[in-house]
C-alpha cells in the first residue's frame, strides 16, 4: 500500500510540530516512593479532583489485590510543574486508593482521607478481607510497598494548552471533569479563585438559573469566565469556545485588573437582577448559555455609558425572532457572537 501521508500537504509538518510540543518521561516507582512523594507534597492532587473522585471500598480493595498479585494496573499520568513537583492528570483514584490503604495519618490527611482502608469483598485473596494495611504481616507490608507502579510524566516544557488537552484526553474516571474543572486544575491561582468567588455572588445566582447537577461542577464558574472573556475580547472570537476560554484564562491568570472587573461584574448583575427577577431565561426556567452571553455582556457594555439599563419592551425583544436566530442553532461563529452581544447592548441603551 502506498504511503499516502507523503502526499498530504502539511501533514508531516503538523505531526512534527505537535510532537515537538509534547515531552514525556516514564518511570517505575515503588508504592513506598509514591506515598513518600505525596507526604512531602511532591505529588499534587488538585482540590477539584479530591472533591469529585472517590472509589467505594470494594473497588479500592480490588486495586490493592491486583497490586499484591502483580497484575499490571494502568499507568499514572502526571504533569511536571515549574517547581519540579508533579500534578496528577489521570490516576487520582488509583493513587488515592494506595494512600488510603498504606499511607500514614499525615499522608491520608493530605488527600482529606480520615480512616485507613479496610479490605473488603475480595474473591481471590479472601483471607485479607477485613484487614487494614497495619494489621497485615510485616512481610506482606514490605512486599506491597516495594511493588512498582508505572508513571508517565508530561514535562514542564509542554505548554498549558497541551496540558489541557492531556487532561481532557486522559480524564477517564467514573465522574468526568467538566472543561472548567480542568481549567481550575491547570490555571490555579488568584484568577481562578476570583471566578469561584464571583460565581457565589447573590445577584449572579438570581440571574443565572442552572440545573442542580450543574451547580457544583464548574458550570457557574464557566459562566463567569464567559462573561469576562467575551466582555474583554468578543471581537477576537473565531469558532472554538473551549479554545477561546482557555486562551483568556491563561492570559487573565497572568494579568487581570481585579478591582475594576469586580465592580463591572457586580454592577452588571445587580442591574440584571433588578430588571429580570425571574433570571435570564426564555422558554424554560434554565439559563441558555448563548442568551446569557448576549444579555450579560450586552448589559455590561450598556452600563459603560449609563447608570442603569433600559428595560423598555424587554420581555418582547428577549423573545424576538432576531435574538432567537442569534442565540439558537449553529451560533458559535464570530458573526453570531458579535451579533447577539451588540444586539442586546443596543436594546439595553448602549450609546
Amino acid at each position: 500500500m502506498p504511503n499516502r501521508a507523503k502526499g498530504i500537504p502539511g501533514l508531516a509538518d503538523q505531526l512534527t510540530d505537535e510532537r515537538r510540543r509534547v515531552d514525556f518521561d516514564s518511570y517505575d516507582i515503588t508504592v513506598q516512593q509514591l506515598i513518600s512523594m505525596v507526604s512531602q507534597n511532591q505529588i499534587d492532587i488538585a482540590p477539584t479532583y479530591q472533591r469529585r473522585f472517590r472509589w467505594d471500598p470494594p473497588r479500592q480493595s480490588l486495586l490493592i489485590e491486583s497490586i499484591f498479585l502483580g497484575i499490571p494496573v494502568p499507568n499514572l499520568f502526571m504533569a511536571t510543574n515549574a517547581g519540579g513537583t508533579w500534578e496528577v492528570v489521570d490516576g487520582v483514584q488509583r493513587l488515592s486508593t494506595i494512600v488510603h490503604f498504606a499511607g500514614d495519618e499525615d499522608c491520608r490527611s493530605a488527600l482529606a482521607i480520615k480512616d485507613p482502608l479496610r479490605i473488603t469483598d475480595l474473591e481471590k485473596l479472601t483471607a485479607m478481607n477485613g484487614f487494614t494495611f497495619k494489621e497485615l504481616p510485616q512481610s506482606m507490608q514490605v512486599q506491597f510497598m516495594l511493588r512498582p507502579i508505572k508513571v508517565t510524566t508530561l514535562s514542564d516544557k509542554s505548554d498549558l494548552k497541551v496540558r489541557f488537552d492531556l487532561f481532557e484526553r486522559l480524564n477517564t474516571g467514573g465522574l468526568k471533569l467538566t472543561d472548567q474543572e480542568i481549567r481550575g486544575c491547570i490555571y490555579r491561582g488568584p484568577f481562578n479563585d476570583f471566578l469561584e468567588r464571583m460565581a457565589l455572588s447573590t445577584d449572579f445566582n438570581k440571574v443565572v438559573i442552572l440545573k442542580e447537577s450543574n451547580r457544583d461542577d464548574g458550570t457557574r464558574e464557566e459562566f463567569v469566565l464567559r462573561f469576562f472573556a467575551f466582555l474583554n475580547g468578543y471581537r477576537t472570537f473565531e469558532h472554538s469556545v473551549a479554545g477561546f476560554l482557555n486562551n483568556y484564562m491563561e492570559t487573565a491568570s497572568k494579568k487581570f485588573d481585579y478591582y475594576k472587573n469586580e465592580k463591572v461584574f457586580l454592577n452588571t448583575f445587580s442591574e440584571l437582577a433588578r430588571i429580570l427577577p425571574k433570571g435570564i431565561c426564555r422558554n424554560t426556567r434554565l439559563t441558555p448559555v448563548n442568551l446569557f452571553e448576549a444579555l450579560a455582556v450586552g448589559a455590561a457594555f450598556a452600563l459603560k455609558t449609563r447608570n442603569n439599563l433600559v428595560n423598555r419592551s424587554l420581555s418582547t425583544w428577549i423573545k424576538s425572532e432576531e435574538l432567537k436566530k442569534l442565540t439558537t442553532g449553529a451560533t458559535n461563529t464570530k458573526k453570531m457572537v458579535i451579533g447577539r452581544i451588540e444586539f442586546a447592548a443596543k436594546k439595553f441603551g448602549a450609546g
